[in-house]
């Protein structure tokens, strides 16, 4: 069975890394699917945030690493998928997870959701965390894979 798990990925966490991983086991093959958001300034364009989830996935034969724009149920029926894999960490994340799903499950012909409870290592990971630890140049150990980390530094501190 396919499924896709989608979001901005900016940057890939070990909280998304986590969830992929888990999803392929149950699932047997995952398409990562980026959002494509005008609408939001990004660490890293799409093209870059999909070059850094192949670097840390590889080239594993059942994920299919994708980008689409506008709504993810249109993209999911485009792709033959009718379930959705997204990660929670907290009752918050459930609350507003839980009325995306909704939505989606009742618009046109209709996506399934399917959420995964972050693993107890990964609970605390968020981009945005990421993101600001990177800022202030911490230790992004804890946060994303080492290739990931170097990127965001790298795009951070360039030119200062």
């Amino acid at each position: 069975m396919k499924v896709i798990y989608a979001g901005s990925f900016d940057p890939v966490t070990k909280g998304h890394i986590d969830i992929i991983n888990r999803a392929l086991n149950i699932f047997g093959e995952v398409i990562v699917a980026v959002l494509n958001n005008n609408n939001k300034k990004g660490l890293f364009t799409v093209e870059e945030r999909l070059d850094l989830l192949q670097k840390v996935l590889g080239n594993h034969p059942n994920i299919e690493l994708d980008s689409f724009e506008g709504l993810l149920v249109d993209y999911a029926n485009k792709k033959n998928c009718k379930t959705i894999i997204r990660g929670l960490r907290s009752a918050s994340d459930y609350e507003s997870e839980y009325v995306l799903a909704m939505a989606n499950k009742n618009y046109k012909e209709g996506i399934e959701t399917l959420f995964l409870l972050a693993s107890n290592d990964t609970l605390f990971v968020s981009s945005s965390l990421a993101k600001e630890v990177a800022y202030f140049g911490g230790d992004l150990e804890l946060f994303v894979p080492d290739i990931v980390g170097k990127a965001m530094k790298e795009k951070l501190w360039k030119g200062n």
